[in-house]
């Protein structure tokens, strides 16, 4: 006696096939999507915040990064304190139309290289906003991360406490 094939076998094997990409692929979005949660968790969504205060959770390395703009470009910034000023990669600047000014000496923790002086028409984070803010360009910063120095910074009132930083305006929304 011949055995007969179930005639629906071969769409439950391809239904079962597309079941198993699906949930691969839900797997790598979702762990892409994690990691880089993980050296931003102040994505731009929380960047929309009305008010004068932005709370910024620190990632998972001790650092603060969060989105924001320049000159109405989305970029990404790691505040840094103890950078005079903010500080982007010469290819950004390029992509940003920015005019380089005088040639300067930088002195970095990877120690001196020559940036140029450049003026930012305006900065954002979230609710805070700075026009004419210095800056200096470099061959030698990362490329995909502004540096947020004090040139931004001094104008903010900020506090910490415990895994967040709280920054507050204060002062006119020009910096020198």
């Amino acid at each position: 006696m011949e055995q007969q094939q179930n005639p629906h076998r071969r769409s439950g094997i391809t239904m079962l096939v597309i079941a198993w990409m699906l949930v691969f692929g839900l797997v790598y979005w979702y762990f892409s999507g994690w990691e880089q949660r993980q050296y931003n968790p102040n994505p731009q969504a929380l960047m929309q915040q009305q008010g004068g205060e932005l709370v910024l959770q620190r990632n998972r390395a001790g650092h603060y990064v969060a989105d924001g703009e320049i000159n109405g470009a989305k970029v990404t910034f790691l505040l840094d304190t103890g950078a005079t000023q903010v500080a982007l990669s010469s290819q950004l600047a390029r992509q940003l139309g920015l005019k380089l000014g005088a040639a300067i000496a930088l002195n970095t923790a990877n120690g001196s290289v020559i940036g140029y002086q450049t003026r930012l028409a305006n900065v954002r984070l979230g609710p805070i906003e700075m026009h004419d803010v210095s800056a200096v360009v470099s061959d030698s910063m990362d490329s995909q991360t502004v540096l947020l120095g004090m040139s931004f910074l001094r104008r903010l009132e900020f506090t910490q406490r415990d895994e967040h930083m709280i920054l507050k305006q204060s002062a006119p929304s020009t910096a020198r």
